[in-house]
């Protein structure tokens, strides 16, 4: 007499079971990993910028492995966008890229003016393309490197190809290896992206009795070897 209970070894719903756990177990692995990989990213410690007021806007600083968008109010916001950038990669490489039309159109890069805002030209790797598109793809083989400190990519104007869709994908592979990318847009408009965080920059007018006393050796040099007063403002 078998207790209702009880299942033969042999009977078709105890390899049901079996079965059922089998899979139960498989999923919860599979869940597991796609937490792991997909989940919340890790806590990165942010990367203190030295203004009080913007350090406590952000949370502590501007906040690593995640894509972060430059906008220049005037000609270029390279400098500014280099300072970040820097400070983002750290002691790691620093790769900037550019298409053509980028590097003709807003000069090249002066390392001695690179070595003045506190970088080491010996760490920047400058990556050159046919355009934007070439671009986009440079930067999602390079963000896939957890060597990397940091990424600018340069992009003038509204390609298509650097829509929403495009900026979540740079974000989820920055999140990811935990590199910043920078995407300066130098003559573009605002558009929805998944940026974290979105700069307008500006020159700011220096006092009429502070310029004329700053002799031209003062003056900051950009990356692009162009002179431009100290004070410049910036809002987030």
């Amino acid at each position: 007499m078998i207790h209702k209970n009880l299942v033969p070894i042999d009977s078709k719903p105890l390899w049901r079971i079996i079965e059922h756990i089998m899979n139960r177990s498989a999923k919860l692995e599979e869940l597991r990993h796609s937490l792991a990989r997909y989940g919340l990213p890790p806590d990165r410690a942010p990367v203190a910028l030295g203004h009080p007021q913007a350090d406590a806007v952000l949370g502590g600083g501007l906040r690593r492995g995640a894509l972060h968008e430059v906008f220049a109010d005037g000609w270029s916001a390279g400098s500014f966008a280099v300072l970040l950038a820097l400070l983002a990669a750290r002691t790691k490489p620093l790769f900037w890229i550019r298409p053509d039309y980028e590097a003709m159109e807003y000069g090249a890069i002066s390392p001695n003016g690179l070595a003045e805002l506190g970088g080491d030209p010996r760490q920047l790797i400058l990556v050159r393309t046919k355009n934007a598109a070439d671009a986009l793809c440079a930067a999602g083989d390079i963000l896939a490197c957890p060597h990397v400190g940091a990424v600018l990519l340069e992009v003038e104007g509204m390609p298509k190809c650097l829509d929403l869709v495009a900026s979540r994908r740079l974000a989820f592979a920055a999140g990811e290896s935990g590199v910043t990318i920078l995407a300066l847009r130098n003559g573009a408009q605002v558009q929805p992206s998944a940026a974290l965080t979105r700069w307008h920059v500006t020159s700011g007018p220096s006092p009429s009795d502070d310029w004329p006393r700053t002799p031209a050796s003062a003056r900051t040099r950009g990356s692009g070897g162009e002179a431009f007063p100290q004070k410049v403002s910036s809002r987030t």
